[in-house]
């Protein structure tokens, strides 16, 4: 009787072990889904410099966290810190990251949160670290505008 359980008793137990197991797998929609996450920029100080426009190239230090709604300050799980140049309303980064930084002054600092339709939509981003229908946050410095 023993015997003719082991197989399917092994066979369950191999499901129900796996069952919890993401393997990894960013590629899975974000759960839930974020796409109702409204974007906001928030300045934590105003800077005095020259004002970022459309057309002007920027360049910035930046912190990127996925979006949590149970995170302090909304800031899950940590992406990256990097500096970026790039020319504004070009689209060379995402919309809310570009959109973001117009009217900010240099030596200010802006959060953004970010919601899906204005950074990787629906299918998340190239590398798999940014899942289908996540929201973003980022904290903004800029450094210089020409």
């Amino acid at each position: 009787m023993i015997r003719a359980f082991g197989p399917r008793l092994a066979l369950f137990c191999l499901l129900v072990a796996t069952a919890a197991c993401d393997f990894g797998n960013a590629g899975t929609p974000t759960a839930p889904d974020q796409s109702a996450v409204p974007y906001s920029a928030t300045d934590l100080s105003v800077g005095t410099g020259t004002e970022a426009t459309n057309g002007s190239t920027a360049t910035v230090q930046y912190g990127a966290w996925l979006y949590s709604d149970t995170a302090p300050d909304h800031k899950g799980t940590g992406l990256e810190q990097n500096q970026a140049t790039f020319v504004l309303g070009s689209n060379q980064v995402i919309k809310g990251f570009d959109q973001g930084i117009v009217g900010m002054k240099v030596g200010g600092t802006r959060r953004l949160i970010v919601p899906p339709s204005l950074a990787y939509g629906s299918t998340g981003d190239s590398t798999g670290s940014i899942p289908p229908n996540a929201a973003l946050v980022f904290d903004i410095a800029l450094n210089s505008v020409q």
